[in-house]
């Protein structure tokens, strides 16, 4: 049996001389040999603008046009590495992450050059996509053919940085060699075909896009459609229009999706497969329902270092088995969490005990982060890796996300998992979109604040917690904000940070409980300076607007 290929420079060459359809974006079409030949060109025009001796990496700033895929193949046969910029990030922190990662050269598009106006990037060489002067520097290499020999599977392919919740974001690494080899194992879990067509509708500056979509299609010779950017009211008509059989979702992409007006033809599409994260399994089993696509949900660390995979049998709510090497533990003490009790219904009973940080025992291909040791210290403790996330696993093996170990919320003294209580509140009927975070107790410690977008009935919210059989004596939101529409990160995420940075002084109506009270209240202005003061100062929450308290 003929050996894989070890890189994706490899990968990319392969497609030379296959003239099928290869590459859609809005009204364009490459085929995989045009892709292969453009990718070629790039990666003989990189070799000859990189400055000698400097580190052969390549600052892409770019929505999910044909040139973000090109360039990726271009680094691939170039023997450099493509760190993927993201454009939401605004003023010092985009500058930061360009010059973090020492690109000499970043491409990028017209649109984009309002956010680098003014930023400090000495060394830096713009190329603007989709201009003359750009078609002028590519057109001597138009005859150039790609050679995958100076690549090495050990070569670094990807900086991609992590969105973490505190702190600048890291660069976590990819190699050709890590990269190629998730695509195959990609395309053995889903029999992906060279009749498939991919429609990455995430950004490709994020891992999630290149790894799970863009790399398998490679791998097996698919094809591959781009959407600009994550569009809910686009999603099933580009689906169709492309054919796409397998897409990616992370966050709430799929609960947008969802949120579209229902037609009766939405199972007439051509789609097989969505993998991704976080859509949960009430929306999972909604979207099968309307659109007749099974969703596979599954868990890696942006930074691979752990992996959870769906198999058969899998409970609902679970994301899968544990894989020899893996385990819960308690991050205090280092020793395994108890197994979680599940009531009938599967809800957890013993959350206190039994929820902790995955960490993976086994050998695993975490590649680190570019000039960062102290993070990797981070990551790789005892011999292991600490992937940063809660997790329990119930007596059977399998396990549940539980949240980021920054979203443990800590109430009089007692540790909690911010997604557990938010599956708890997803049950309520008018919620749409739930978050729950931490925001400072005005003495010690935190309280429970819960995001809802949809519709609020204070009274009602109060009896659906009293009805719930698995909500903790400290778990029931002491504030609700009242979401026209949940914020989201450019991966769409839930922006945590920022509904914890603005707490309860946020533009949202609040409502809260206050203490020894079982009723929720609007939270006025006198509320906020009160006995809430030292969470909030008066000219902050007067700056919000608070609703002043009716007397």
């Amino acid at each position: 049996m003929e050996s894989m290929p070890r890189t994706v420079a490899a990968l990319v060459a392969a497609r030379w001389g296959d003239h099928r359809p290869g590459l859609w974006h809005e009204d364009r079409v490459l085929t995989h040999h045009e892709v292969a030949a453009g990718a070629a060109a790039r990666a003989a025009l990189l070799a000859d603008l990189l400055p000698p001796g400097a580190v052969p990496h390549v600052g892409v700033l770019l929505d999910n046009t044909e040139e973000f895929p090109l360039w990726i193949g271009a680094a691939a046969l170039a023997g450099a590495a493509v760190a993927g910029v993201n454009p939401t990030r605004r003023g010092p922190e985009l500058a930061r992450d360009i010059r973090h990662t020492e690109c000499p050269l970043l491409i990028t598009e017209r649109a984009h050059l309002p956010l680098l106006a003014g930023l400090d990037l000495p060394g830096v060489r713009l190329l603007v996509t989709g201009t003359p002067e750009y078609a002028a520097l590519l057109a001597p290499y138009a005859g150039a053919v790609p050679d995958p020999s100076r690549a090495a599977p050990a070569d670094r392919l990807l900086l991609y940085f992590t969105s973490g919740s505190t702190g600048a974001p890291k660069a976590a690494l990819c190699s050709q060699g890590r990269l190629a080899a998730a695509g195959q194992a990609l395309v053995r879990q889903f029999a992906v075909g060279p009749d498939d067509v991919h429609y990455i509708c995430m950004p490709m500056f994020h891992g999630n896009a290149v790894i799970a979509d863009w790399a398998p299609a490679l791998a097996a010779g698919a094809g591959v459609a781009l959407r600009r950017r994550f569009s809910a009211s686009g999603f099933l008509s580009d689906v169709r229009r492309y054919r796409a059989t397998y897409f990616t979702y992370v966050g709430r992409a799929v609960q947008y999706v969802l949120a579209t007006e229902p037609r009766p033809d939405d199972r007439d599409n051509p789609l097989r497969l969505g993998f991704g994260t976080e859509a949960g399994a009430v929306d999972a089993a909604a979207f099968e329902q309307r659109f007749g696509v099974r969703l596979v949900e599954g868990y890696g660390s942006s930074e691979g270092g752990a992996a959870i995979q769906w198999a058969p049998g899998t409970p609902a709510g679970a994301v899968g088995p544990a894989a020899p090497g893996l385990a819960v533990l308690d991050p205090a003490t280092g020793r395994e969490c108890p197994r979680a009790v599940l009531d009938g219904s599967g809800r957890l009973l013993n959350g206190r005990e039994a929820i902790g940080e995955l960490v993976n025992r086994a050998p695993n291909p975490f590649e680190g982060y570019w000039r960062n040791p102290a993070a990797e210290a981070e990551r790789r403790r005892g011999g292991a890796y600490w992937t940063g996330d809660l997790f329990y696993r119930d007596p059977a093996g399998y396990l549940y996300f539980a949240g980021r170990t920054a979203d443990r919320i800590r109430v009089d003294g007692e540790n909690l998992a911010a997604a557990v209580i938010e599956n708890i509140v997803a049950r309520y009927e008018g919620a749409a979109a739930v978050a729950v975070y931490g925001v400072p107790d005005p003495v010690t410690g935190d309280q429970v604040m819960a995001a809802i977008a949809g519709s609020f009935d204070p009274a009602g919210f109060a009896d659906f917690l009293a009805a719930q059989p698995d909500l903790g004596t400290k778990m029931a939101p002491r504030f609700v904000r009242v979401c026209g529409r949940m914020p989201v990160t450019a991966t769409n995420k839930i922006h945590r940070a920022l509904l914890r940075q603005e707490g309860i002084g946020c533009a949202d109506p609040v409502w809260w409980r206050p203490p020894g009270e079982g009723v929720y209240r609007r939270l006025t202005a006198e509320d906020a300076e009160g006995p809430l003061a030292p969470a909030k100062g008066p000219s902050s929450v007067r700056r919000q607007g608070l609703e002043p308290r009716t007397r």
